[in-house]
């Protein structure tokens, strides 16, 4: 695709080869039909949709799909204005069939609406309200057009996301830039988000290769983007602060960010340095892959990802956040968790904090849906305290907590239940549903929950890969750190990986790539669990070999009746 298939002019943005479109309500703000269907935005939106149906075979399309964009403009005024020359050259059929076509063709786009605050606090009231009327314009145009060609009103009316998907009000905000990140300055932050759910996003990448590695040179030198490209998402992951740099054609990963944790405070902001900055669409990285780099001096964790399709993938995102964020972890004596963590309420009054630890498509969140589905009346219920990661914290006074590190959840929709997705649908963020590997990213717990100090009643291991049944205690210390170390499980392709594989810790996002630092952490994490009689065991999930769940509903039993009568 060439630069001139884009849209760019100072007030839209649309490029055909990610589907993502931006509109800047800053520099024009449309408020009524005629101002819309007059635009140079409108004509150029009709310019890259007659472009585009011209790769359709021509017998699904009209002969008005043949015409330059200001007639085709041109018409669609003669027909709102009810200019009896409207029907001279095209019939009302064909104007009406591409009509149809170019609204599904304009809403198959990602469209972020933008409002920069410039430090009005009327701005930031009514951001939602400008973007709110937007969307009433577009509508209105539609169905303007429709009516007054097909000769009468409809009678079903669906309110749809006509004009955005989503608005963003961002705001430049003064934090501490050290020496050498002075780049970095112009971009703009998220300050508050809008999301129009259910969200269906498309990506050209699906899946996830390899993991993250170290370089010696701060990729911050690599960084020359342009404010009206870039934007920062300010991320609170776990309690890190994480300043997330994107290029605007990355919105679909970007504003799904918003689903899986905290937007940071313009307070939170003012006056901070990141843990961890994170450059996503570089236009070239080393080696066109994703790396790190520890900046000592400063104490910030620096990630690049580089601009292509493979890394449009969310999976890229969250990884690379989740990487960043272990490694800090790490450093301040840590451990990181690949894992979930969920709080049961009982009904005979117990309540048990429960960590399911494994990697990719071992069973974690599986196990969890299993234990729900058969629980009956004995369990009150679950509340997710981590999904993905989280982390062990061991005090000074010889105590341990847990904490996660997002709000939300990135799952397949294969391995959601039926309740689960149901009662999240109209919150979800749904990535490629319509292919393998199809995810939705959904809101889970709050905050200052997810951050809570929460200790742990029982720690498994996810076996994906044996054919045991049921739940397994590990009678000692050395057993139990060996089985969670080698990290074994049956890739079931959600990443590059197939079959059976093994990961240092089963994580590999931030432990494999300080296993010597991670190590001596670990062992006293799990001297702590063997010193306190904590339970320490696995679950055999079955989901390498058994795609029917019946074998893990079996072991969901044994587990219930394990924590029912501890």
């Amino acid at each position: 695709m060439t630069e001139s298939e884009k849209v760019e002019t100072s007030a839209l943005y649309m490029n055909p080869d990610r589907e993502v479109a931006v509109i800047n309500y800053t520099s024009k703000y449309v408020t009524d039909i005629f101002t819309l269907i007059n635009s140079k935005e409108a004509e150029e939106v009709v310019r890259l949709f007659l472009e585009d149906r011209r790769h359709t075979p021509e017998s699904n399309r009209s002969d008005f799909e043949d015409a330059d964009p200001k007639t085709y403009i041109n018409t669609l005024k003669a027909v709102l204005l009810d200019r009896p020359d409207a029907f001279d050259t095209y019939k009302r059929e064909e104007i009406l069939f591409s009509i149809e076509e170019l609204y599904s063709y304009y809403r198959s786009y990602l469209r972020i609406g933008v409002v920069n605050q410039h430090g009005s606090a009327a701005t930031a009231k009514n951001f939602m309200q400008m973007d709110n009327k937007f969307n009433d314009v577009v509508i209105e145009a539609y169905r303007t057009v429709e009516e007054k060609l097909q000769g009468s009103p409809n009678k079903t009316y669906r309110q749809v996301s006509a004009g955005t998907s989503a608005c963003i009000l961002t705001q430049s905000v003064d934090w501490p830039i050290p020496e050498g990140y002075e780049a970095l300055k112009p971009i703009r932050f998220l300050n508050t988000i809008s999301l129009r759910p259910p969200m269906m996003m498309k990506t050209p990448s699906n899946k996830r290769e390899g993991t993250f590695t170290a370089v010696p040179d701060n990729p911050i030198a690599k960084f020359h983007g342009a404010r009206d490209e870039w934007y920062c998402f300010p991320a609170k992951i776990g309690e890190s602060l994480a300043y997330i740099y994107f290029q605007r054609d990355y919105f679909v990963s970007g504003i799904s960010l918003a689903n899986l944790f905290e937007v940071a405070s313009e307070k939170d902001v003012a006056g901070h340095k990141p843990d961890e900055i994170l450059l996503f669409g570089l236009p070239k990285t080393e080696g066109d892959v994703c790396h790190y780099h520890h900046d000592e001096e400063n104490d910030i964790w620096v990630g690049e990802v580089p601009y292509n399709d493979k890394t449009t993938y969310f999976g890229y995102m969250k990884k690379m956040c989740l990487t960043l964020h272990n490694l800090h972890m790490i450093y301040e004596n840590r451990l990181p968790i690949h894992g979930s963590m969920v709080r049961i309420k009982f009904s005979n009054g117990k309540n048990k904090n429960v960590v399911f630890f494994g990697d990719s498509g071992a069973g974690k969140s599986e196990s969890l849906e299993a234990l729900q589905e058969i629980a009956d009346d004995k369990i009150l219920s679950q509340e997710t305290i981590f999904d993905d990661m989280g982390s062990f914290t061991l005090t000074g006074d010889g105590d341990l907590y847990a904490q996660g590190t997002e709000i939300g959840a990135f799952v397949r929709l294969d391995d959601l239940s039926s309740a689960v997705a149901f009662n999240n649908m109209d919150r979800g963020v749904y990535l490629n549903p319509d292919r393998k590997n199809a995810r939705v990213i959904i809101p889970a717990d709050t905050y200052n929950r997810v951050v809570g100090h929460h200790g742990v009643d029982m720690w498994i291991y996810a076996n994906n890969y044996d054919k045991d049944i049921g739940i397994h205690q590990f009678d000692n210390e050395e057993d139990a750190k060996a089985t969670f170390i080698e990290g074994k499980r049956f890739a079931l392709g959600t990443t590059d990986e197939v079959g059976m594989s093994t990961t240092f810790f089963a994580n590999p996002f931030g432990p494999v790539q300080e296993e010597k630092r991670t190590r001596p952490i670990i062992d006293k994490v799990f001297k702590h669990f063997f010193d306190k009689g904590t339970y320490v065991g696995e679950i055999y999930t079955h989901l390498g070999t058994d795609k029917s769940k019946d074998s893990l509903n079996e072991s969901a039993k044994q587990l219930l009746d394990v924590l029912w009568n501890s």
